[in-house]
């Protein structure tokens, strides 16, 4: 072997060398970000978290989330809001960006690139307007859900902002939302990233002496409708979505309460 035939030698085995360790210190890098997505952040976001019907539950500063890996999206986000989180703090808007700490691999926002649908946000941007952090947050892509332009800038909207007033009014709610996955839906992108037929949302308050709930199931298009007129019993959603919610409750309280598709509690 002539000198510039070792060299060769010895300068690949140093290349190689390079991007095996870049590749370890990824690879171990990753392992720690979802480690920490196993850890619940906030204490208040334990007790009223729902089952997982999928195993993966990952927690991040400002909301909990169960990913569906066969769907690519989470089946439920849970949060609370509280009086205090809401802001009219206008920050710039950022990209969309994988959330790393999904151990089965959230789905690529170009999932939804000229698919006709929005990257619609299951825990709003507007919820988390408290600081620059819990803003960005909300655009990682184990957060959104193809949504139809006009039932994400309408009626869900509504009901988004319905949430803001009634935190307000209660002293803060507790929220889960998601897409019913479930039946026969649609996909879009390479990833096939399932396009719900109906969303949910559904709403504990544990703040004002008195524990009530509420929840909601709206098709997956726009309405004139009043909101009221998408209000269900949580047991409705259970067993739509094979979730249950609010488990941690007295089973008395919740069994009663999530029997019951009455909102005379709540201010319309």
């Amino acid at each position: 072997m002539n000198k510039r035939t070792l060299y060769s030698v010895i300068a690949a085995l140093i290349l190689l060398g390079v991007y095996s360790y870049e590749y370890f210190l990824n690879e171990e890098k990753q392992a720690e970000i979802v480690k920490d997505g196993k850890h619940v952040k906030n204490n208040t976001n334990e007790y009223f978290l729902p089952t997982s019907t999928t195993g993966q539950i990952v927690h991040h500063e400002g909301y909990s989330l169960s990913y569906s890996e066969s769907h690519e999206q989470a089946e439920w986000v849970a949060y609370e809001l509280k009086k205090s989180h809401l802001s009219n703090a206008n920050f710039k808007r950022p990209y969309f960006e994988i959330d790393k700490a999904v151990k089965t691999g959230a789905a690529d926002w170009r999932n939804y690139k000229k698919s006709g649908y929005d990257r619609g946000h299951l825990c709003p941007a507007g919820d988390r307007r408290y600081s620059q952090f819990a803003h960005d947050e909300t655009f990682l892509t184990s957060n959104i859900s193809p949504q139809d332009h006009q039932f994400n800038a309408g009626i869900w909207n509504s009901l988004e902002q319905k949430t803001r007033y009634w935190a307000s009014k209660y002293d803060g709610v507790f929220v889960v939302t998601g897409g019913v996955l479930k039946g026969n839906m649609k996909t879009i992108g390479d990833e096939h990233v399932s396009v719900p037929n109906q969303f949910y949302k559904v709403l504990i308050d544990n703040n004002t002496g008195k524990t009530k709930m509420i929840a909601f199931l709206l098709p997956h298009k726009d309405s004139n409708k009043p909101l009221y007129e998408f209000v269900v019993s949580v047991d409705t959603i259970e067993k739509l979505t094979g979730i249950d919610f609010f488990s941690e409750l007295d089973d008395a309280i919740e069994n009663e309460l999530e029997a019951s598709s009455r909102y005379k509690d709540w201010s319309f």
